[in-house]
């Protein structure tokens, strides 16, 4: 009994912590969405399912959640492959192992207005890193692209953010293979296993339970990305590059004109609630398995 006291009391402050600040904020969300409010004052118009209605007919909202998607699968795709791809040059005991791990960690560290304006940079269609590089070894037809043309400006961010996340989902991969015993990889060594074998008969289902909950981590940074393209856009973020994340900020607090339509960016938001919660539940039932002890 007084076990049990004890262990109630040490879980009440976190439990009133994570009640206040994210359970409370979310059942309010749902709240302020079956209202017509601007967030100021108390002047609220209950409209029930209005906002949610009205995002089935908002082009603006269906063009966020492509990009979001795009960012979620396409850039998945990429970032995760990647990191895989390194993780087994790296694990393969090519010299300077940790250099390259500080090297592709790197971007994580920096602050994310400060690469915006580095890619921004690079993407320069006049004097740009890029373009000139292009233009040096003769790809002079390539060189004249306009990266953040409206065609091609939600690409060259999703290239960008690329970048910046496969280092870190690399170093989840690494922290696991470096837990792996070495008998294992010894013992296919002296079977004749090639790189690749190991990779996908060792590596890949000891590392199972870190890769689900490295998918689980990115489909919630995808879900919710808003720093990045937002600070690619600068001051006025162009609509090509609208995520979920910044149509509800721009539908709650508006750009350089205030909107204030906070009903309908708090019904955005409980939209993308519900996407994460179905993504993780599917994810989590796919890579369901049992767990492998060494």
């Amino acid at each position: 009994m007084i076990r049990k006291r004890l262990i109630v009391l040490f879980l009440a402050p976190a439990s009133l912590i994570y009640g206040g600040l994210f359970l409370v904020p979310t059942l309010s969300t749902f709240y302020f969405s079956l209202f017509s409010w601007s967030g100021f004052g108390e002047q609220m118009t209950f409209i029930g399912l209005d906002n949610y209605t009205r995002l089935f007919n908002d082009t603006v909202f269906w063009l966020s959640l492509r990009n979001t998607l795009a960012i979620l699968f396409v850039g998945g795709f990429f970032v995760f492959g990647l990191a895989f791809l390194y993780t087994v040059l790296l694990t393969s005991g090519i010299w300077g192992k940790k250099f390259f791990r500080l090297v592709f960690f790197l971007p994580n560290v920096v602050s994310v207005v400060a690469l915006a304006g580095m890619w921004a940079y690079i993407y320069n269609p006049r004097s740009g890193l890029l373009n000139t590089t292009l233009s040096a070894v003769g790809l002079t037809d390539v060189a004249k692209t306009l990266w953040t043309s409206p065609d091609n400006i939600f690409w060259a961010m999703l290239a960008a953010l690329v970048w910046v996340f496969t280092g870190f989902f690399l170093i989840l991969l690494m922290a696991g293979v470096d837990k792996i015993p070495t008998d294992a990889y010894e013992a296919a060594d002296l079977e004749g296993a090639s790189l690749w074998q190991k990779f996908w008969f060792i590596t890949v289902p000891m590392l199972w339970d870190v890769m689900a909950i490295s998918f689980v981590i990115w489909m919630i940074n995808a879900i919710k990305m808003f720093e990045f393209p937002y600070a690619f856009g600068f001051l006025q973020v162009p609509q090509q590059l609208y995520t979920l994340g910044i149509y509800l900020y721009i539908m709650g607090f508006g750009q350089r004109d205030p909107i204030y339509q906070l009903g309908y960016a708090t019904a955005i938001g409980v939209v993308m609630l519900v996407i994460t919660f179905v993504l993780i539940v599917v994810v989590r039932r796919l890579l369901r398995r049992e767990q492998l002890e060494f």
